[in-house]
């Protein structure tokens, strides 16, 4: 296995390459994640991780720039989870919900690619249908009251009366 890469950040903002010798830009390491590549940014001085940090920032820049993916809503909603009982469990799920997100556009990729006779809406359909279930498993979860456990099986129904146990 290969030594992850290292990406050096010096006081003056600009950031240092280990695995080519030279200086990269932000853009470079947009790059970087776009092509699947697995880095850490560190403090040129202290050794400090920033990779959350630069991640942080090259989405801002993301939704600053372009057309945005995170919905003023959606980053409100996000922000109200810190500080929350839940804010661990709700990062679990957005990491859950994003990597199988991925896992079927991939699929959805794949299967456009092969033509196998599914229309696109289908397949987004199968999308929606495997979030909405998800969703509804984060909700048991979190009405079962267990972190990962899931809600406690409905009662059964009272068997139904009739002539005989009526008379009893």
């Amino acid at each position: 296995m290969a030594a992850i890469r290292i990406i050096k950040k010096y006081p003056n903002r600009r950031l240092y390459d280990t695995e080519i010798s030279s200086y990269i830009t932000i853009e470079d390491v947009r790059q970087l994640i776009v092509d699947g590549e697995d880095f850490e940014v560190r403090d040129a001085k202290s050794g400090e991780d920033l990779t959350r940090t630069v991640l942080l920032q090259i989405i801002s820049e993301q939704e600053q720039d372009g057309e945005p993916v995170l919905s003023t809503q959606l980053l409100s909603q996000i922000i109200r989870f810190y500080g929350d009982s839940l804010q661990g469990f709700m990062g679990n799920y957005l990491e859950r919900s994003m990597q199988i997100f991925m896992e079927q556009q991939q699929q959805f990729r794949s299967q456009m690619g092969n033509l196998l006779g599914q229309t696109p809406w289908t397949m987004m359909n199968q999308l929606t249908e495997r979030n909405l279930e998800l969703w509804q498993e984060f909700q048991r979860n979190l009405s079962g009251g267990g972190l990962g456990r899931p809600a406690t099986a409905k009662p059964k129904e009272a068997p139904r009366e009739t002539p005989k146990t009526r008379a009893r």
